[in-house]
């Protein structure tokens, strides 16, 4: 900030204390000519105000909050932009990525200053990453019936992952349900695996509407696609989108399979299910065809490492309702 803020705030902090010191000892003083205990000459309905002084225990501790407070000023940042005797920080700022962050504590560290969150996260790494390093040295066909190391990936999960995909993994209108047998990517632990380490950047469901002549042949194959799966569609629609469901087929299969199932690591989804990422009704297929839609699933690699990622695998593997690897 700059120096007229940081002497305003400067002031202002010191000015609040010292104001608080200086109305506790006003309000110790007597200053009524009424000696400690006497009648102040107030009564009514029989209640008489008597001249009793603030109780001792509570102006003290006022004073020593005060104190106190003077104390962490010294120690810590909070005087504009004095950083305190420690020269603490509660976090980095300024930086644009994960490595930037991790360069700035790289550099705190060695210059000496007291990083809260950075200390905190060494020793929990020396306390459980050689948990976490024997955990992860065992296969999956071992961890998914190790129940300790699932009790450690579901915590893992639910800090991590529930925010998009729910605590219980059946996820919601965007983020797939991690509890059914229906992968993009593959549903066996290395495929879990690898879309943990590296994210999944959906290769493009662009939008089709200019190519399919305007909003009625989005109709059209939207109607044809959600026969696919047995709905009761307009008969009429969806004859005319089978047509141009054939620029589809390269992607989603000639019969709706998907590309998971013509090995293809597309990513796009089977259409002759039940199962619907962004929905099943006409409006929202409509729109995945009319728009396009462009999923991304963040690499973790960086952030929990490879340690704990095999453990969360392990554990999202387990929540499938088949409990085998996806076609």
């Amino acid at each position: 900030m700059s120096s007229f803020w940081s002497i305003w705030i400067t002031v202002l902090t010191l000015g609040t204390l010292i104001g608080c010191y200086l109305l506790l000892r006003w309000t110790l003083t007597n200053f009524t000519g009424v000696e400690e205990g006497e009648s102040m000459g107030h009564e009514f309905d029989g209640i008489e105000e008597l001249n009793n002084p603030l109780p001792k225990w509570w102006s003290t501790f006022f004073l020593v909050t005060i104190i106190w407070g003077f104390i962490y000023l010294a120690l810590y940042p909070g005087l504009g932009n004095f950083k305190g005797l420690f020269g603490w920080k509660s976090s980095n700022q300024g930086i644009t990525s994960l490595a930037d962050s991790k360069a700035q504590s790289q550099a705190a560290k060695e210059a000496g200053l007291l990083v809260q969150y950075d200390r905190e996260i060494d020793s929990a790494q020396e306390r459980f990453g050689p948990i976490f390093e024997g955990l992860a040295k065992q296969d999956y066909s071992e961890l998914v019936k190790n129940e300790e190391a699932l009790r450690i990936g579901q915590r893992l999960f639910l800090q991590n992952c529930a925010q998009c995909h729910g605590s219980d993994g059946k996820g919601t209108t965007g983020f797939p349900d991690l509890t059914d047998g229906d992968w993009l990517y593959g549903g066996s632990p290395e495929a879990i695996e690898e879309t943990l380490l590296h994210g999944r950047k959906a290769q493009g469901m662009i939008a089709w509407n200019t190519m399919l002549g305007g909003e009625q042949g989005v109709k059209e194959v939207a109607a044809y696609v959600r026969s696919m799966s047995g709905m009761e569609v307009d008969s009429e629609l969806a004859d005319a989108g089978k047509e141009k469901f054939a620029m589809c087929v390269a992607c989603h299969g000639a019969d709706g399979e998907g590309s998971q199932a013509m090995g293809i690591a597309l990513g796009a989804p089977r259409l002759n299910d039940d199962i619907w990422l962004y929905g099943g009704s006409p409006r929202a297929v409509e729109a995945s065809i009319r728009n396009g839609r462009a999923g991304v699933m963040p690499a973790w690699k960086d952030f929990l490492g490879e340690d704990k990622i095999r453990v969360v695998s392990a554990y999202v593997y387990s929540l499938s309702a088949e409990n085998t690897e996806s076609e």
